[in-house]
């Protein structure tokens, strides 16, 4: 595994940047890199609940919030996998290899705005594919969050 780190400053407040990062309709639109056909999920970003983050074939990440302090910072355990059928896979040799896996969201004021610092743990062999598609969702974010605080 290997713990990846990624920061943007964005020019809107944390509220705009949680908001925009969270809400449906604009996570679908920002983690649009990862997956082209269109990403989703299903479930609470509220502390404790079950999340399942989605790919347009249906299959995704079985997770739980570990930690969610609204406009600061939510951590996101990822303990399984969810199939081409929709099953849950938590058992599995290749699932048991990784998980428990967490990405983490930190949101911090800084000059008028706000800096995300995003850290993930990853499978070694999906480090170079995140490296790729991070800074290109952090971008799309970005414009998104700045569009929406009108600057």
């Amino acid at each position: 595994m290997k713990l990846l780190t990624y920061t943007t400053t964005i020019r809107a407040p944390r509220e705009v940047v949680w908001n925009t990062m969270l809400e449906r309709p604009t996570y679908e639109q920002w983690t649009q890199p990862f997956d082209p056909g269109g990403s989703t999920y299903e479930g609470s970003w509220d502390e404790g609940c079950t999340i399942r983050f989605l790919s347009s074939t249906g299959e995704g990440m079985l997770s739980v919030i570990a930690r969610n302090q609204p406009h600061e910072f939510v951590s996101i355990k990822h303990i399984g996998m969810v199939t081409a059928d929709g099953q849950d896979d938590t058992e599995s040799e290749t699932v048991k290899a990784w998980a428990p896996a967490f990405e983490n969201y930190r949101l911090e004021a800084v000059g008028g705005g706000t800096r995300l610092t995003i850290t993930l743990e990853a499978a070694d062999a999906w480090a170079e594919m995140m490296d790729a598609m991070w800074p290109q969702a952090l971008v799309r974010l970005r414009g998104l969050c700045e569009a929406q605080a009108g600057g």
